[in-house]
């Protein structure tokens, strides 16, 4: 699609170094973006960048209060301002119920999926609310399980509940400074944390069973991402949902 905005514009993507991440930031690249890669291994994010002359690697654990400070100084003293954030990163956590679950493993993917998001969201706004003109957008990267859980996730599905609540409280609260705040739920795209989980060979199901499910080209659901970041300012794109056709989310169990 054409990009209707100017040329230049500058976008954070969290999580950059692999999967959905890696790709939204490559796609952005490619659209014209400016883009800084955050994640925790640099190796990984200079492989994204591929040598782009517009992409810059800034080494970043999201759970870090300072490191997330940097990541977002860092744009803007490269470009002046950031225009979107693709708040990304995130983990899945154990395989376990809310009676299995240990403290440190729930800990740990909270740090992560929420704590992270909101301090990834934090430095955008307060970056977005400073720079002139005024305004931005926030993509949260939520999940179909923000909707409905797969079995025995309780970490993973509470987390993306809960980016859910961050997104609508980010919305309303931006309104007066130009900046707008969506969730984008994926489901089944084709990435690592898919096979994880046994997608592909057979992913646990409501009743017990394995089941083999559909995936779709993470390319696919980049595009998704990046059609939000692209509409005008005029329009806040609240909530996206992309599945793999036919995977059993709609009445799922």
């Amino acid at each position: 699609m054409n990009n209707p905005q100017p040329a230049g514009r500058v976008a954070v993507v969290t999580g950059a170094g692999s999967g959905i991440g890696r790709e939204v930031a490559r796609q952005m690249l490619a659209d014209g973006y400016r883009v800084a890669l955050a994640g925790r291994r640099e190796a990984q994010l200079l492989e994204t960048a591929d040598g782009h002359p517009d992409a810059l690697v800034v080494p970043c654990d999201v759970t870090l209060p300072d490191d997330v400070a940097r990541l977002f100084e860092a744009a803007r003293q490269k470009w002046g301002r950031v225009d979107v954030l693709f708040n990304n990163a995130g983990i899945f956590g154990p395989a376990a119920s809310v009676d299995e679950i240990s403290v440190d493993d729930w800990n740990a993917t909270v740090a992560v999926n929420l704590t992270g998001s909101i301090l990834c969201a934090a430095a955008a706004v307060r970056t977005m609310k400073a720079q002139e003109p005024q305004g931005g957008r926030i993509i949260n990267n939520g999940s179909i399980s923000a909707h409905s859980p797969r079995p025995r996730t309780v970490a993973y599905t509470v987390t993306k509940h809960a980016m859910t609540g961050l997104t609508k409280s980010i919305e309303l609260d931006g309104r007066g400074f130009g900046i707008t705040c969506g969730q984008i739920d994926i489901g089944n795209t084709a990435t690592d944390i898919m096979d994880t989980i046994g997608v592909g060979s057979g992913a646990l199901q409501a009743d017990g069973s394995r089941r083999v499910e559909p995936m779709f080209p993470v390319a696919d659901a980049a595009s998704a991402v990046l059609m939000m970041a692209n509409m005008p300012p005029t329009a806040s794109v609240g909530s996206v949902v992309v599945t793999a056709a036919g995977m059993p989310f709609i009445g799922r169990g």
